[in-house]
Protein backbone atom coordinates (compact mmCIF):
# COMPACT_ATOMS: atom_id res chain seq x y z
CA UNK A 1 0.00 0.00 0.00
CA UNK A 2 1.33 3.45 -0.95
CA UNK A 3 1.94 5.74 1.98
CA UNK A 4 1.76 8.89 -0.12
CA UNK A 5 -0.33 10.42 -2.86
CA UNK A 6 0.83 12.15 -6.01
CA UNK A 7 -0.84 15.26 -7.37
CA UNK A 8 -0.21 16.50 -10.91
CA UNK A 9 1.41 19.93 -11.03
CA UNK A 10 1.30 22.51 -13.77
CA UNK A 11 4.39 24.63 -14.39
CA UNK A 12 3.37 28.17 -15.27
CA UNK A 13 5.95 29.92 -17.45
CA UNK A 14 6.57 33.44 -16.17
CA UNK A 15 7.60 35.13 -19.43
CA UNK A 16 10.51 32.72 -19.99
CA UNK A 17 12.11 33.88 -16.73
CA UNK A 18 11.11 31.10 -14.34
CA UNK A 19 8.12 29.08 -13.28
CA UNK A 20 5.38 28.99 -10.71
CA UNK A 21 3.87 25.66 -9.62
CA UNK A 22 0.08 25.22 -9.63
CA UNK A 23 -2.00 22.33 -8.31
CA UNK A 24 -5.73 21.72 -8.36
CA UNK A 25 -7.84 20.99 -5.34
CA UNK A 26 -11.07 21.99 -3.67
CA UNK A 27 -12.32 24.31 -0.95
CA UNK A 28 -15.67 23.23 0.51
CA UNK A 29 -16.21 20.96 -2.49
CA UNK A 30 -15.68 23.68 -5.11
CA UNK A 31 -12.77 23.41 -7.57
CA UNK A 32 -9.76 25.56 -6.66
CA UNK A 33 -6.29 26.35 -8.00
CA UNK A 34 -3.36 26.74 -5.62
CA UNK A 35 0.16 28.02 -6.11
CA UNK A 36 2.87 26.07 -4.33
CA UNK A 37 5.25 28.47 -2.58
CA UNK A 38 8.07 26.75 -0.70
CA UNK A 39 9.24 30.15 0.58
CA UNK A 40 5.93 31.07 2.21
CA UNK A 41 5.77 30.15 5.89
CA UNK A 42 1.97 29.80 5.90
CA UNK A 43 -0.72 29.05 3.36
CA UNK A 44 -2.65 32.19 2.46
CA UNK A 45 -5.90 33.05 0.71
CA UNK A 46 -7.21 36.32 -0.69
CA UNK A 47 -10.13 37.51 1.49
CA UNK A 48 -12.28 38.39 -1.55
CA UNK A 49 -11.62 35.08 -3.29
CA UNK A 50 -12.12 32.84 -0.23
CA UNK A 51 -15.61 34.27 0.36
CA UNK A 52 -16.71 32.73 -2.96
CA UNK A 53 -16.01 29.30 -1.41
CA UNK A 54 -17.25 29.75 2.15
CA UNK A 55 -20.58 31.29 3.17
CA UNK A 56 -20.74 33.39 6.35
CA UNK A 57 -16.96 33.42 6.71
CA UNK A 58 -15.72 34.78 10.03
CA UNK A 59 -12.34 36.54 9.94
CA UNK A 60 -10.36 37.01 13.13
CA UNK A 61 -7.74 39.75 13.08
CA UNK A 62 -4.25 38.31 13.48
CA UNK A 63 -2.00 40.00 16.03
CA UNK A 64 1.17 41.53 14.62
CA UNK A 65 2.05 42.11 10.98
CA UNK A 66 2.70 39.73 8.12
CA UNK A 67 5.56 40.30 5.69
CA UNK A 68 5.64 39.05 2.13
CA UNK A 69 8.03 39.19 -0.78
CA UNK A 70 7.54 42.41 -2.71
CA UNK A 71 5.41 43.95 -0.01
CA UNK A 72 5.75 45.89 3.18
CA UNK A 73 4.22 44.69 6.42
CA UNK A 74 0.57 43.81 5.94
CA UNK A 75 -2.34 43.23 8.26
CA UNK A 76 -3.84 39.76 8.05
CA UNK A 77 -6.68 37.75 9.50
CA UNK A 78 -7.29 34.08 10.13
CA UNK A 79 -10.34 31.95 9.39
CA UNK A 80 -11.29 28.28 9.36
CA UNK A 81 -11.67 26.14 6.24
CA UNK A 82 -13.81 23.16 7.27
CA UNK A 83 -12.59 21.01 4.38
CA UNK A 84 -10.21 21.47 1.50
CA UNK A 85 -8.19 19.15 -0.66
CA UNK A 86 -5.00 19.16 -2.68
CA UNK A 87 -5.56 16.38 -5.19
CA UNK A 88 -6.73 13.43 -3.07
CA UNK A 89 -5.25 14.81 0.17
CA UNK A 90 -8.11 15.95 2.40
CA UNK A 91 -7.42 18.66 4.99
CA UNK A 92 -10.02 19.47 7.65
CA UNK A 93 -10.44 22.34 10.12
CA UNK A 94 -7.54 24.27 8.63
CA UNK A 95 -6.75 27.73 9.99
CA UNK A 96 -6.05 29.78 6.89
CA UNK A 97 -4.52 33.23 6.70
CA UNK A 98 -6.35 35.91 4.73
CA UNK A 99 -3.97 38.25 2.96
CA UNK A 100 -4.59 40.63 0.06
CA UNK A 101 -3.25 38.89 -3.08
CA UNK A 102 -4.39 41.58 -5.52
CA UNK A 103 -0.83 42.13 -6.81
CA UNK A 104 -0.60 38.44 -7.80
CA UNK A 105 -4.04 38.50 -9.42
CA UNK A 106 -3.02 41.58 -11.44
CA UNK A 107 0.28 40.03 -12.57
CA UNK A 108 -1.42 36.77 -13.55
CA UNK A 109 -4.04 38.70 -15.51
CA UNK A 110 -1.37 40.61 -17.45
CA UNK A 111 0.45 37.34 -18.22
CA UNK A 112 -2.82 35.58 -19.21
CA UNK A 113 -2.31 32.95 -16.48
CA UNK A 114 -5.16 31.25 -14.61
CA UNK A 115 -6.68 32.87 -11.51
CA UNK A 116 -5.39 31.38 -8.25
CA UNK A 117 -7.53 30.74 -5.22
CA UNK A 118 -4.77 30.37 -2.62
CA UNK A 119 -1.10 29.82 -1.96
CA UNK A 120 0.02 26.61 -0.28
CA UNK A 121 2.97 27.40 1.96
CA UNK A 122 5.51 25.72 4.18
CA UNK A 123 3.06 24.85 6.97
CA UNK A 124 1.14 22.34 4.84
CA UNK A 125 4.14 21.34 2.71
CA UNK A 126 6.16 20.37 5.80
CA UNK A 127 3.24 18.69 7.58
CA UNK A 128 2.58 16.49 4.55
CA UNK A 129 6.27 15.89 3.71
CA UNK A 130 5.96 17.45 0.25
CA UNK A 131 8.33 16.44 -2.54
CA UNK A 132 8.20 18.29 -5.87
CA UNK A 133 9.29 16.25 -8.90
CA UNK A 134 9.78 18.57 -11.86
CA UNK A 135 10.58 15.73 -14.26
CA UNK A 136 7.34 13.82 -13.68
CA UNK A 137 5.40 17.03 -12.89
CA UNK A 138 4.04 15.61 -9.64
CA UNK A 139 3.76 16.79 -6.06
CA UNK A 140 4.07 13.95 -3.54
CA UNK A 141 2.20 14.41 -0.24
CA UNK A 142 1.91 12.11 2.77
CA UNK A 143 -1.54 11.97 4.36
CA UNK A 144 -1.77 11.82 8.17
CA UNK A 145 -1.98 8.35 9.67
CA UNK A 146 -5.57 7.30 10.30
Amino acid sequence: MRRYIEVPIQLLDIEGDGFHIMVKGTIHGKGARFLIDTGASRSVFDPKTITTFIDDLQFEKKEGLTAGVGSSDLESSTFIIDIMSIGELEITDYEGVALDLENIHEMYGKLHLPHIDGIIGGDLLKKHKAVINYRSKKLRLTPPLS
